[in-house]
């Protein structure tokens, strides 16, 4: 040590943060700017060692690493413009909105740019993705979005989705398989919880849509996660004897609209009633195990 500051081994002891993760939110984040020792050595200050323990009650209280180390460097915007109310996250929202119902993927992917530049990952998709995923829906069902529209919609916001997803089964934490069963069509949930397990730390398996129950059972075989989550929109039409042939370690969580407290009860798993965001909490408490 030297004048006051500390070298990473002793940062990792002072916070409980491996060197390995601290490396990490320094190169990725700049939760750092260390001093250098005459032998090149990092030098880490008292100021460092607050930024690695806010951090961790960042995460703790449910934020991403990469939300948690805005907030901790204080460059994440007011609420209002962290939520999405502000005019410069308005603007493309509502300029998103009008590309969608115009076919306009040019437009609506200058929109999303703009978006992601401006909010964490965990703010787009809580503030921008499911709000409008929930305005299609709605209105797809008052007649006032075709189905034309509403396919082109969720078709663009996925694939871009998914792009964003690249490297979420890298992950070195726990293990997450996520599927939609058989006759489900739809797994745009599915794409958002898996994008915040992995912003978390998790490891993510995505089979996605219209996933037969035998291929999610021998999956879990080959991969072992901790838990599977399976979507369900409608009836789900899921064997209870197939699904009890998962290990008895592994946790199932029902989730989605065609889920009920009967149904999970019946194939053996959880009910969760919530959307993605809150779902990525949930899953982080270890309670219902099978």
């Amino acid at each position: 040590m030297a004048g006051g500051y500390i070298r990473i081994g002793e940062l990792s002891r002072r916070t409980g943060v491996s060197p390995e993760l601290l490396r990490a939110w320094e190169r990725r984040y700049g939760l750092f700017e260390p001093d250098r020792s005459p032998g090149r050595f990092r030098l880490y200050s008292d100021a460092d060692v607050s930024r690695v323990e806010a951090m961790r009650k960042q995460i703790a209280d449910g934020l991403s690493a990469a939300e948690a180390s805005r907030r901790v460097l204080g460059t994440v915007a007011q609420d209002a413009g962290a939520r999405g109310d502000s005019s410069a996250v308005a603007e493309p929202v509502a300029e998103l909105r009008v590309a969608l119902e115009a076919f306009d993927d040019i437009s609506a992917h200058a929109a999303i740019d703009r978006l992601l530049a401006s909010l964490s990952l965990e703010a787009f998709l809580r503030d921008v993705v499911l709000p409008l995923l929930r305005e299609i829906g709605e209105k797809w069902e008052r007649g006032e979005f075709t189905v034309a529209q509403e396919h082109f919609a969720s078709n663009l916001v996925r694939a871009r989705l998914m792009a964003v997803g690249r490297g979420w089964g890298r992950g070195t934490g726990r293990h997450a398989l996520l599927a939609a069963p058989s006759g489900e069509q739809h797994d745009l949930g599915l794409v958002v919880l898996a994008l915040v397990l992995r912003d978390r730390g998790w490891r993510v398996t995505f089979l996605g849509a219209d996933t037969p129950v035998d291929t999610i059972v021998d999956t879990s075989r080959r991969v072992a996660p901790e838990v599977i989550v399976l979507a369900v929109l409608k009836d789900p039409g899921l064997g209870a004897n197939t699904l009890r042939e998962l290990p008895r370690r592994v946790r199932v969580v029902i989730a989605g609209s065609g889920s009920a407290p009967s149904i999970a009860k019946v194939l053996g798993g959880e009910h969760f009633d919530g959307d993605p965001i809150e779902a990525a909490a949930y899953l982080a408490n270890g309670a219902g195990r099978r």
